[in-house]
């Protein structure tokens, strides 16, 4: 799973996902990528749950480069407890992402499964997405 070995604050703040990202839009290191249309948050296991589908789809036969990693704890108190008593334990890990945020690169495939592999992907983020290609 992707997320961090330490952090410099045990518990963060909200925050909001709201704008567009000016850097991180273009591709990088592979043919195809896979950008977000909107701003959201996507949690480690969605992250995850999207690589292996990817790399299922190509049978290990390319490269895919994760672009987005998840850093920001996300915390939750247990059911049935009263209120107040501080703020909860950690639960999980998200990444904040920015509209026009590239998340995946994938390269060494057709285009044809390149795309079938985007759709794969963007079942499992829960975002609106969009593939590219590198013009």
């Amino acid at each position: 799973m992707l997320y961090p070995k330490r952090t410099k604050f045990r518990k963060y703040r909200k925050g909001r996902c709201e704008g567009c990202k000016a850097d991180g839009t273009e591709l990088c290191f592979g043919k195809y990528g896979i950008k977000s249309c909107e701003a959201g948050r996507i949690s480690y296991q969605a992250i995850e749950a999207a690589r292996r589908a990817i790399s299922r789809k190509f049978r290990r036969n390319s490269k895919i480069w994760v672009r987005v990693f998840a850093d920001i704890p996300i915390t939750s108190k247990p059911a049935e407890v009263r209120m107040g008593k501080g703020k909860g334990n950690t639960k999980g890990w998200i990444a904040r992402v920015l509209k026009g945020q590239i998340l995946f690169e994938m390269d060494c495939v057709s285009p044809s499964n390149a795309q079938q592999a985007a759709t794969l992907a963007a079942h499992k983020l829960g975002l609106s997405i969009k593939f590219f290609k590198w013009s």
